[in-house]
């Protein structure tokens, strides 16, 4: 089943072109990842899923519904987590969740916000005001966030970027087994290439808000005789004027 499809996705920003005729699609249960360098334009196409830029041109559909005009309906059953976003740093992390819990209409919101709290191994900060916390402990708190409304899919933009390296191999394990078992899909970007190849079967890697190369991860390094993701970037992506 096709969760999002994206046709002739354009963005410009002052005559800066941020996305150029981007095309995807992601299937029910998929984690797709993107991959690119800085200003690649990974960040802006989430944004666009989101609702909160507009595209220039184009289309984006979620769940078959034209965002621009079901966009109330489809953001209800969708989430996002990234690095570079704030929480208010004067709440703490239960009233965080709360406040989230309230606007996405969670059932039981006190006790979903603590399941989620127990999850990211955050429940004993569950009082602590939010900029006491560790930059890891934000991270963990926006993906704890991200979740609590059962998301159908899933917008992560760098989620493991500050995380140690247990937790980081945790939140993997935990999206794997959401797309198995409860067919959540995932869009997931990243600078970290083995990460990506443990956690994504099919990638797609932008330049310049261009697509330059697609395809299953295998399939990718076997065509270009590489021995892993990593080296595929260096050798192909690296060389892309």
């Amino acid at each position: 089943m096709e969760i999002l499809k994206v046709q002739g996705l354009k963005k410009v920003f002052n005559s800066v072109i941020a996305l150029d005729d981007l095309n995807l699609t992601l299937s029910r249960g998929e984690i797709l990842g993107i991959l690119g360098p800085n200003g690649a334009g990974k960040t802006t196409l989430i944004h666009c899923i989101l609702g909160l830029i507009e595209p220039t041109e184009g289309e984006i559909s979620i769940f078959g519904k034209d965002l621009t005009l079901h966009r109330s309906e489809v953001l209800k059953r969708i989430n996002f987590a990234s690095n570079y976003v704030s929480l208010p740093y004067s709440l703490t992390p239960f009233e965080n969740l709360m406040v989230f819990a309230h606007l996405y209409e969670v059932k039981d919101p006190a006790e979903r916000c603590h399941r989620m709290l127990r999850l990211f191994e955050l429940e004993h900060l569950c009082n602590r005001p939010t900029r006491r916390l560790s930059s890891g402990q934000i991270m963990r708190l926006n993906l704890a966030k991200a979740l609590l409304n059962k998301p159908e899919l899933l917008l992560l933009d760098e989620p493991t970027a500050g995380l140690d390296p247990e937790i980081a191999r945790k939140t993997r394990d935990l999206l794997l087994k959401l797309a198995r078992t409860e067919g959540i899909s995932v869009i997931y970007t990243s600078h970290n290439l083995k990460e990506m190849e443990e956690v994504s079967k099919r990638v797609l890697f932008l330049k310049k808000g261009k697509v330059v190369a697609e395809g299953m991860v295998n399939d990718l390094i076997r065509q270009y005789g590489t021995a892993s993701l990593e080296e595929f970037y260096f050798k192909v992506i690296g060389h892309e004027d």
